[in-house]
C-alpha cells in the first residue's frame, strides 16, 4: 500500500535542512524493511511575518510503498524525528494513505502556499481524514506543513523531486530513455511541451531536479544548440519559479 508521508520544521538555522532529513528517513525505512521510497518532493509554503520558518518555509512529501500500517510507520519516523531533528525546532508529522487525500487535503495543501493557518484547524481535517497527524517538538507548528506537503504532493501539480533513484548520482550525457530508466522520471520537455526523444541526449547539470506536472515527475530541458536531439537541464531558476 502506498502512504504520503509529510514532514515539517525539523531544522534551525545552523543544520541541515527538512529535505536532508527527509532522504535519511526515507533512508531509515528501507534499512529496517518498513517501506520502499519512490519518491521525495519539496513543496513550497507561503512566507508571512506570523509564520515560524528557518530559510524558505518549505516541507517535504516522501512517497513509501510499505506492507505496514500507518501507525507503524508513524512509530519509527515519529521516533526518528525526535531523534534527529534540530534544537528549537517544531516538527511535525503527517501519514496518509495516497488515495485517501482528497481534494479537501488538496485544497488545504494549496491555502498553505497563500494563508496563515491554524494547527486547530490542520489537526480538525486529519482527524475527520483519519490521518495520522502529530506535532513532536517544540509547540508542534509543523503539523500545518506536514499536512499541507501531503495535500500539495497529492494534486500531482506542485513541487520539485528532492529523491529519486539515482537522481543525485547521475551525471554526465545520459539519453532519455536510460534516464528514465534508472531515476523514474516519467517525462521530459522543453517549456512550451516540446517532448523529447526516447534516445536524444541530455546533458546532466550537477543540479538535476524534475517536477510534478500534470500528475507525472517531469524534467525540464531546453535546446542544446550543438545538434539535433541534444538537450540540457534547464537553469536551476528556472526550475525553481516552475516548482511551485
Amino acid at each position: 500500500m502506498e502512504f504520503l508521508i509529510g514532514i515539517d520544521d525539523t531544522d534551525n538555522s545552523e543544520s541541515r535542512g527538512t529535505g536532508f532529513r527527509a532522504r535519511t528517513m526515507g533512508a531509515g525505512l528501507g534499512e529496517n524493511g518498513l517501506a520502499r521510497l519512490h519518491s521525495i518532493t519539496r513543496h513550497q509554503l507561503l512566507v508571512h511575518p506570523a509564520i515560524r520558518y528557518t530559510s524558505h518555509n518549505s516541507s517535504a512529501c516522501l512517497l513509501v510503498d510499505a506492507r505496514e500500517s500507518a501507525g507503524e510507520l508513524g512509530e519509527f519516523c515519529a521516533e526518528f524525528l525526535r531523534r534527529e531533528s534540530a534544537a528549537g525546532s517544531d516538527a511535525g508529522l503527517c501519514i496518509a494513505a495516497r488515495g485517501a487525500a482528497d481534494k479537501t487535503v488538496q485544497a488545504f495543501g494549496t491555502r498553505a502556499k497563500r494563508e496563515v493557518l491554524s494547527q486547530g484547524e490542520a489537526a480538525a481535517l486529519a482527524e475527520r481524514a483519519g490521518f495520522l497527524l502529530a506535532g513532536l517538538t517544540g509547540d508542534g507548528g509543523g503539523v500545518i506543513g506536514a499536512l499541507a506537503a501531503v495535500g500539495l504532493r497529492a494534486t500531482g501539480d506542485d513541487g520539485r523531486l528532492l529523491w529519486l533513484p539515482g537522481l543525485r548520482e547521475i551525471i554526465g550525457a545520459r539519453t532519455v530513455a536510460d534516464l528514465c530508466r534508472i531515476t523514474g522520471i516519467e517525462a521530459v520537455c522543453t517549456l512550451d511541451g516540446l517532448v523529447a526523444g526516447a534516445e536524444d541526449v541530455i546533458d546532466l547539470s550537477d543540479w538535476v531536479r524534475p517536477v510534478l506536472r500534470a500528475g507525472q515527475i517531469t524534467l525540464f530541458v531546453e535546446d542544446a544548440t550543438d545538434g539535433p536531439g541534444r538537450w540540457r537541464v534547464a537553469p536551476r531558476d528556472v526550475i525553481k519559479a516552475r516548482s511551485g
